[in-house]
């Protein structure tokens, strides 16, 4: 990340003593932190892991840490489950002055555990997804941390986070949104053909607007992922205030491998099938749109990349003569061979990564509204949308049948990713946000 201090300013400026005109070492970082000038301690909290970065959520996460961790001084609190590496997180993150991660994991929906999460979550005003993340060990920790007043802003990061931070302290926290999450849990319930399930889900996507805005309005400020999705967050919460960054992408890591043998036929959607709408994604693409593409291009085939995948979507897939792949350490290779790249989302919020990865790897990228939703991309110049199984059928069959428009749309797409969304210029613009909170909780500024 480009360095934002003014005169060559470093991280040790906030241990400098007291300065000749009798301002403590304190009023100095204080006032050095308001003007930009000195490094920001920041203390960041967030429930479900960060490494290995095989999710959107700690995609993101991650490479705004390791970006801001360059020329701040970024404690990390966060959790692993039994089969993630703290050593390799460590080695991930090196320029972190901290990290400290507590083993956790939460009850899996089919666990008896879930169930009684549910049951409890009943009794209080969280819902089920935010009450089964509560680590009262974390919390106490984060609380004692925070109390010693060495850090100049702390971040939640994602709704999980939000119940094991406390939000009324001196540090000034900002709520980092990576979703609406109360729209996913809306268009879950209006997706869901069982009457006893949007009963359920009806009760938890009103519980979750209602914990978001609460969220939001205890926050000093809230950050969400893109410009539609801050402007859904100030609806529900209008005295909240609501800012956004761009989504990034690792425009050096994600780029086309000219030795790899591409495949002008490979559909291919990559993604954390254990995520309810990317199962629910390629369930429909499988049922309602592949046989049909088939029909007509016949050598067409379809790979589904990502961890977790359930039995009953890899039962579907073998009906349907698709691959499921699993967990894979590097998505790069199956993203090289792709002709076309889909995204036929029904359900979600926030910004799909995954997009961006494709775009910058060069590729032609099929997507409904919902998928490409809070990104800053023109229809039929960076991708082509299809919100219908009809013209989802037809954007793939003339992108296999003509490879001079999968050119075209690639390269744009790589242009676009070069020029405006690199992690390190996100970064920035979080960095900026976030002292801008701070000036606001000290009283020293407005928000602008």
């Amino acid at each position: 990340m480009s360095n934002m201090r003014l005169n060559g300013s470093t991280k040790d400026m906030s241990t400098r003593g007291a300065s000749s005109d009798g301002m403590n070492a304190a009023d100095m970082h204080s006032a050095g932190v308001l003007l930009g000038h000195t490094p920001l301690r920041i203390l960041w909290v967030k429930m479900g892991g960060l490494w290995p970065a095989n999710s959107g959520g700690r995609l993101r996460s991650y490479h705004m840490i390791n970006e801001l961790s360059r020329d701040n001084d970024v404690t990390v609190l966060t959790t692993h489950s039994s089969d993630e590496s703290t050593s390799a997180l460590r080695a991930h993150l090196p320029y972190c002055k901290r990290i400290d991660s507590r083993p956790f994991s939460p009850p899996k929906s089919t666990s008896k555990a879930f169930l009684l999460s549910l049951a409890a979550s009943w009794l209080s005003r969280l819902p089920v997804d935010v009450y089964k993340y509560q680590l009262p060990e974390l919390r106490r920790e984060v609380q004692f941390l925070l109390a010693g007043g060495n850090f100049d802003v702390c971040i939640a990061d994602f709704m999980t986070a939000i119940p094991n931070v406390a939000m009324t302290g001196a540090t000034p926290v900002v709520f980092f949104s990576h979703n609406v999450e109360y729209m996913i849990w809306q268009r879950l319930r209006d997706n869901e053909p069982s009457w006893l399930k949007r009963v359920l889900l009806s009760i938890e996507w009103r519980k979750m607007r209602r914990a978001e805005k609460r969220a939001c309005r205890a926050a000093v400020a809230t950050i969400a992922v893109s410009a539609e999705d801050a402007r859904k967050l100030r609806e529900n919460c209008e005295h909240a205030h609501v800012d956004s960054v761009n989504t990034g992408v690792d425009i050096d890591y994600f780029t086309a491998n000219s030795t790899v043998a591409k495949d002008p036929f490979a559909i291919v959607f990559s993604g954390s099938m254990d995520w309810h709408p990317n199962e629910d994604a390629m369930l429909y693409f499988m049922k309602d749109v592949f046989q049909k593409v088939r029909a007509q291009v016949p050598e067409a085939t379809l790979s589904i990349v990502g961890r977790h995948p359930s039995q009953r979507l890899r039962t579907a897939a073998m009906l349907a003569g698709a691959e499921v792949t699993g967990t894979v350490t590097d998505i790069r290779p199956w993203l090289d061979k792709a002709a076309v790249y889909i995204v036929p989302l029904r359900i979600g919020g926030g910004t799909r990564l995954k997009i961006y990865e494709a775009l910058s790897m060069g590729k032609a990228v099929v997507s409904t509204t919902i998928g490409a939703e809070g990104l800053s991309l023109l229809d039929d110049v960076h991708l082509l949308r299809a919100d219908t199984t009809e013209t989802f059928v037809n954007s793939i069959v003339m992108l296999l049948k003509n490879p001079e428009m999968r050119t075209s749309l690639g390269d744009a797409g790589r242009q676009l990713m070069e020029e405006n969304y690199g992690w390190s210029k996100i970064a920035v613009q979080f960095e900026s946000l976030c002292r801008a909170a701070i000036a606001d909780k000290s009283g020293n500024a407005p928000h602008s």
